[in-house]
């Protein structure tokens, strides 16, 4: 199992390489489209873009296995929110990366006859409820945070058992969430790239247009962070 756990860590580095890379063609032909290039350019970015998602497809055979050994860990949490949470979205990360297999399988031509445009549509619904899960346990924690923070501070200016309950004002507030967030980098993190991807399934269902140039913007962004919680295994947030 450890040997696994080594194996799929390398293989998802690798995938999050890929799939800065596919974003940066997302954006980069949205941008050549903007400026009026040639359609011949348009299209060499087009096919590059593709041959990197379904090598991204590739590097995620397996997932699914790995999502549901993650949802079994997560099922004995002791809080009940996070508990939860963290267990819905590894099962919808889990059929997200089955339905993302089953289109690899087609668009290898091991599967011709299936519906690739609903099988699409059916993964990106998974990864958004995932990502709505994800970003829930993000608030959730960070209103614990806040709460803490503003019991400590009130603490520390001499506030009465009745200002300790009270709740702070606006300005009060913001200064405690961007000083939580502040010292708190793997939430920050977690929080700006899962507000980053949203938007991907987002246009993708039609439910938020945002346009490839967002799209592009917003899963670059996102990569980028995943491979630094990769390379830097405390910026990832736990549990």
């Amino acid at each position: 199992m450890d040997s696994w756990v080594r194996f799929n860590t390398q293989s998802q580095a690798k995938e999050r390489v890929f799939r800065a890379a596919q974003y940066a063609c997302t954006l980069l032909g949205y941008t050549a489209l903007k400026a009026g290039s040639r359609d011949q350019l348009r299209l060499t970015i087009s096919q590059l873009e593709g041959h990197m998602s379904l090598t991204r497809k590739l590097l995620r055979l397996g997932n699914s296995a790995e999502a549901l050994e993650a949802a079994k860990r997560s099922i004995h949490l002791k809080d009940s929110v996070l508990r939860l949470c963290l267990t819905l979205s590894h099962l919808n990360r889990a059929m997200y990366f089955a339905c993302d297999n089953l289109l690899w399988a087609s668009k290898t031509g091991l599967l011709p006859s299936l519906d690739q445009h609903k099988w699409s549509q059916r993964s990106f619904r998974y990864y958004l409820f995932a990502l709505i899960l994800n970003l829930v346990r993000d608030l959730y924690e960070l209103r614990l945070l806040m709460e803490t923070e503003a019991r400590c501070r009130a603490t520390k200016a001499g506030a009465s058992d009745q200002e300790l309950q009270s709740n702070p004002g606006l300005p009060s507030q913001l200064q405690v969430m961007l000083g939580v967030l502040h010292h708190n980098p793997p939430l920050l993190l977690d929080l700006v790239k899962n507000c980053c991807d949203v938007f991907i399934p987002l246009d993708r269902l039609g439910f938020y247009s945002t346009g490839p140039g967002v799209v592009g913007a917003c899963g670059l962004t996102s990569s980028v962070l995943s491979i630094l919680t990769i390379v830097h295994p405390w910026l990832k947030l736990k549990p």
